[in-house]
């Protein structure tokens, strides 16, 4: 796909999240101040990764994007409550968040885990409510996002990555498919649910978002090495000062580039009967080379 398409696609999806997510909790009733917490954070900008994933999916299965921003939308609402919970001190106690003081920093403890759990059942009531989506298909998108954000989805990866220590491969491989996968595949099968997709669609869509998933967490772990805290928006060396083992630690940044290189392969693959354009191979890859 030429970059110049594809750069055009993915600013046009970003576009409608970011105008979708600008109309949210614009209210000014006397508890406004949750409100300017949940804004504070849910338009802190970002790449927008997975709502961007749920509206080509939706579009590639054959629904007109816009009208599963509701779905997209949802999820990057609960994406937003566990990074808010995140980086609450009794979590990684985190002072920056794509390059701005985090939600705790300026609105205080308390309202922070307030607006964190403000925002999960948000994230369902604009699915519930979704228009031009028939009821079967907001009930099974609802149920993507609670088995994606769950106590077997994002939040065991949670639990396991602050409460058990992973140190192994296999561990930390865990820890990952749960935190950062269950939510980007997730975020994909949002995309093939609501537009009423096929099966095979669907498990498609799931290994792709797993693969990426995985890439982009050992992405990750390499960034926290050699990343630039200014390109990052977060510290440099977070994990080592948190005792934390990571894929670098395990696998060193040469081994580390090669399995980001597998799972991108992984997941272009897992969709290309469905990617005729090339939009999430090359979403992929972009990714895969990430600086921030």
């Amino acid at each position: 796909m030429e970059k110049a398409l594809f750069d055009a696609r993915y600013e046009a999806y970003r576009l409608g999240v970011e105008e979708y997510l600008n109309g949210l909790f614009a209210a000014n009733p006397h508890w406004a101040d949750l409100y300017d917490s949940m804004r504070y954070s849910v338009l802190s900008g970002g790449k927008r990764i997975r709502p961007v994933l749920t509206l080509e999916f939706a579009r590639l299965a054959g629904l007109d994007w816009r009208l599963a921003l509701p779905m997209g939308c949802g999820l990057e609402l609960v994406h937003t409550y566990s990074l808010i919970h995140d980086d609450l001190p009794c979590m990684d106690d985190d002072d920056l968040r794509r390059g701005k003081p985090t939600n705790h920093k300026v609105y205080g403890e308390t309202m922070a885990i307030l607006a964190g759990d403000a925002l999960q059942p948000a994230a369902f009531r604009l699915m519930l409510t979704a228009p031009e989506i028939d009821a079967q298909k907001r009930a099974a998108c609802a149920l993507i996002l609670a088995e994606a954000a769950g106590e077997d989805g994002m939040v065991a990866g949670q639990v396991l990555d602050t409460l058990h220590a992973p140190k192994t491969q296999e561990e930390l491989t865990e820890v990952h498919r749960l935190k950062t996968g269950a939510m980007i595949a997730g975020a994909c099968k949002l995309g093939v649910a609501a537009a009423g997709g096929s099966a095979e669609f669907l498990a498609a869509a799931e290994e792709y978002g797993y693969q990426l998933g995985m890439a982009f967490q050992i992405r990750d772990d390499m960034l926290d090495v050699i990343g630039n805290v200014d390109e990052f928006g977060k510290p440099i060396g977070s994990d080592a000062e948190e005792g934390k083992v990571t894929f670098v630690d395990l696998l060193g940044l040469e081994e580390c580039e090669k399995a980001v290189l597998r799972c991108t392969d992984a997941a272009k693959q897992a969709v290309a009967p469905y990617d005729a354009d090339g939009f999430l191979a090359q979403l992929a890859d972009q990714l895969a080379g990430r600086m921030k």
